[in-house]
């Protein structure tokens, strides 16, 4: 009881120097709280969309392609509208309704600007039936009532300011249709961002699917008593055909499996993230208690003198940090909840609506949050309250304040000279192996082992780091420059542990860097050398349609307009091994010309000739497979064919590595007109020396189809190098929170630092040391230790970077290109970092009254 009183009062003594670590705890707790709150809210969302969507038994087309909802041809799978008569006679039916869905659509509005959602959330055109009044309800206008009617979801027309009457156009693989809105739905779940639009059942069917008496699905209701499962069995026995069954459980699980991996990466992503910045709130609390324990010796020394025990003294340490965690955790999951509200309200900017009433906070969530901050801070506090049970009772008779271990020990610096070997070893290791797993295995090894190594031989860096820094940086600001230095270096450990925190985060910008940079220099290269071609047409939204296709070909300036199809197929190598889902390129001939490929055997030309096709250098390797044998292809959607193997392309490239090559005609034999995938990229030649007018008028001609990019090669280098800066600015942002704690260590340490050298700072400002001389004093140091911090970090994240690189090479990325710029701004602004770290100690110094510092024991 004695122990648990002294350590309540002095946590509440010293509650001010426990504040930032407080923080650096909440801020961790908060990240991991707020990433289980907002996926689980997510989760919620998408489970009650697809329950309230999903009927009793939905009966749909077991295609050949699986689920996919935008199959290559544009075009749903249907089934006969003669099976709703056969399902409504099945015993236990209360009702049957068909349906038509499709996604593979474009609806612009009469400015020609696309409805879809910008976060990637699909178009659905279907039609409007009495089903959709679980989930919608009409509160503007009415529902569609003929070929010239619409309907539009709720937060759609707000989001674009659409009303009653306005013309809504519907690009479909059948064609382009217009159409006026008659009507306005609301969602009764939260729509998680997709812009529906809706047509009667007859507009539906000509219009999406080309032709009348087909549906999409069959949407069956049970009738009172009948059971979802037995309703399935007595719809099976009537509906004799290739036809998928499934209960409304069954089909709300499969939603939720194909939005499940999304939020899964996301999840854990984003927990990784949180994970680091745990890591650098640990050296922050070890910092904390570590200047506490040194700070407080003479009361540890006098409790070990009037009869405290070892065991006593190390237990009073660990209550305050368990008080500390538990204070920290508590607030944490609270701002969890807000930060994952803050996140919703971010994504709803973005397009995907989430709503506050599906916020799920579940049990695990506080748990979790708590177990993770007390345990975390209990932890990194094992080390000095350690320290702080082996205080003699003779430290009674020390000044206060006189840390008692500022040197770094030989163990410790032999230790991480090893560690920091071995991890080099590791990293090199990676760099030299042949296969991708085997070298990812040794990075992994050598980033762990290296980062370990320097933290543990941080202390040992400091001294020479710091007074490098100091010769570069500090001499310029005279004797202050030299106290600031002197400082830095007074206690190497806790100079290391706080430069580590900082290190963590930059050593990740740093490689991340490394890794980007190279793979834009990589693409570029690899472009530059492969892409012959002057134009690619891209689609953000399902196949290129045929009316856009035509326009493109009539486009005046064009030498010639290449197709690019993918087709799915079962391949059976001459070997007799078979393999599912194999993509084969169906294309032009001029592809060869639009890319480039080396041929290892035969002609890539022969391989667009009849019934012909090309193989990489890989699959021709592990299957045995030589110029002119035969490969059995099962297309999907479509017929068997033989086709003869007429080349081998190389696959060190990373374009279009591993494509196997076939010409359309050969692809057409084999398919009907309506199976037939249409086009999902394709690539143009201009003319000589009208490239400039040709690209302005390929926008012009698909400037009535705002799902399509026409792209020269310098737009193609510049997206790719958009794409990858848009990655690493989101993964800088989750970095930001451990350099944020990383920031608050150095305040954190500065702070205590200043209390610690209180009457050394009142006798330097007796002397005449001003104010103004004092806080820059404070300043340099800090720095100094973000810039320390800083030399490793960037440091070690060029070795993670450049070793990643290699392993990359493997895949094709094989140029390294260090970004400099990047390097400097971030190390420039580490100087800024520390020298806003510094400001409030640096206040709080100057502001001490000199006699009663001087008198401060």
């Amino acid at each position: 009881m004695t122990v648990l009183k002294t350590s309540l009062r002095n946590f509440f003594a010293h509650k001010g120097r426990m504040a930032l670590s407080a923080i650096a705890v909440l801020l961790s707790v908060a990240f991991v709280s707020g990433t289980l709150v907002f996926t689980d809210t997510m989760n919620t969302t998408f489970d009650k969309l697809f329950a309230a969507t999903s009927a009793d038994v939905t009966v749909s087309p077991k295609g050949a392609e699986g689920d996919d909802e935008t199959p290559q041809n544009g075009r749903p799978e249907t089934l006969p509208a003669s099976l709703l008569s056969k399902v409504e006679k099945a015993q236990g039916v209360k009702s049957a309704e068909g349906g038509v869905v499709s996604m593979s659509v474009t609806v612009v509005d009469a400015g020609n600007k696309n409805m879809g959602s910008s976060n990637g959330a699909p178009t659905i055109a279907g039609s409007w039936t009495q089903g959709d009044l679980r989930t919608m309800e009409i509160t503007s206008g009415h529902a569609p009532r003929g070929p010239t009617d619409v309907m539009v979801d709720a937060d759609t027309a707000e989001k674009h300011k659409l009303e009653i009457g306005d013309e809504l156009r519907t690009i479909a693989v059948t064609g382009d249709f217009t159409a006026k809105i008659s009507g306005i739905a609301s969602f009764k779940v939260t729509n998680p961002g997709a812009a529906v639009v809706y047509f009667d059942t007859a507009t539906a069917q000509r219009e999406l699917l080309g032709r009348t008496g087909e549906f999409t699905h069959i949407a069956v209701t049970a009738a009172p008593g009948v059971s979802d499962e037995q309703l399935k069995r007595n719809v099976a026995a009537v509906a004799e055909g290739p036809y998928k069954l499934q209960t409304q459980a069954e089909a709300a699980n499969a939603g939720r499996e194909d939005v499940g991996g999304f939020l899964d990466v996301m999840k854990y992503a984003m927990l990784g993230f949180a994970g680091i910045a745990v890591l650098v709130g640990i050296f922050l609390i070890v910092n904390t208690f570590s200047m506490l324990v040194a700070q407080r010796t003479r009361e540890i020394g006098l409790m070990r003198a009037i009869g405290s025990s070892r065991k006593q003294v190390n237990r009073s340490v660990l209550i305050e940090a368990l008080l500390l965690g538990t204070i920290g955790s508590i607030a944490g999951v609270a701002a969890g909840v807000g930060l994952a509200i803050g996140l919703m309200e971010l994504m709803s900017s973005m397009g995907m609506n989430l709503s506050t009433q599906d916020l799920t906070v579940k049990w695990t969530t506080p748990a979790v949050g708590l177990v993770l901050g007390v345990v975390v801070t209990v932890l990194a506090a094992y080390i000095p309250a350690r320290r702080a049970g082996k205080v003699s009772p003779m430290a009674a008779l020390r000044d206060a304040g006189t840390p008692a271990d500022g040197k770094a020990g030989l163990v410790r610096g032999i230790l991480g000279v090893v560690l920091t070997g071995a991890g080099g070893a590791g990293l090199w290791l990676a760099t030299r192996a042949d296969q991708a797993t085997e070298g990812s295995m040794w990075l992994g090894v050598g980033v762990v082992l290296s980062l370990i190594g320097f933290i543990v031989i941080g202390p040992l860096l400091a001294g020479g780091v710091v007074r490098v820094i100091g010769a570069v940086v500090l001499r310029v600001f005279g004797p202050v420059g030299r106290m600031a230095e002197r400082n830095a270096l007074r206690n190497p450990r806790r100079t290391g542990a706080t430069g580590a925190a900082l290190m963590i985060g930059l050593a990740l910008v740093a490689c991340l860097s490394v890794v980007g940079s190279s793979m834009v220099a990589s693409a570029t290269e690899e472009l530059d050398k492969s892409v012959g071609a002057d134009f690619i047409v891209q689609t953000t939204n399902g196949p290129i349609m045929p009316q856009a296709q035509k326009a493109l070909e009539k486009t005046p300036g064009i030498a010639h307009v290449t197709e690019y199809k993918g087709v799915k197929a079962k391949i059976t190598a001459p070997d007799g091994t078979s393999s599912q889902d194999n993509w084969l390129v169906a294309a032009d001939p001029t592809y060869a010309q639009d890319l480039r490929r080396e041929t290892v055997a035969g002609d890539l030309k022969a391989a667009y000739g009849k019934d012909a096709m090309s193989v990489g250098d890989d699959y021709a390797r592990r299957h045995g497979v030589e110029v002119g044998d035969t490969m059995t292809v099962a297309f999907t959607n479509g017929d068997t064919a033989k086709l003869r193997v007429a080349a081998i392309t190389s696959d060190d490239t990373n374009v279009d590595k591993g494509a196997m090559y076939m010409a359309i005609t050969t692809a057409e034999r084999y398919f009907t007109p309506e199976r037939m995938p249409k086009n999902i990229m394709m690539f143009a030649e201009a003319k000589e020396g009208q490239e400039k007018e040709a690209y302005a008028a390929l926008k012009d001609a698909l400037a009535a189809y705002p799902q399509y990019r026409v792209l020269d090669q310098t737009d193609f280098k510049q997206d790719l190098k958009d794409q990858v800066g848009q990655l690493l600015n989101i993964v800088y942002g989750l970095l930001a929170l451990a350099i944020i704690v990383a920031v608050l260590g150095v305040v954190n340490t500065l702070a205590l630092s200043v209390v610690e050298r209180t009457r050394e700072i009142g006798l330097m400002r007796a002397i005449g040391l001003s104010r103004r001389q004092l806080r820059r004093m404070i300043r340099l140091e800090s720095v100094v230790i973000a810039l320390f911090g800083a030399l490793l970090g960037l440091g070690l994240g060029m070795g993670w970077g450049t070793a990643a690189q290699k392993l990359l090479a493997l895949e094709g990325l094989g140029v390294l290109e260090i970004p400099w710029p990047t390097i400097l701004y971030v190390f420039v602004g580490s100087a800024f970092v520390g020298l806003f770290a510094a400001l409030v100690p640096a206040f709080r110094a100057g502001r001490m009254n000199v006699l009663n510092a001087i008198a401060t024991e």
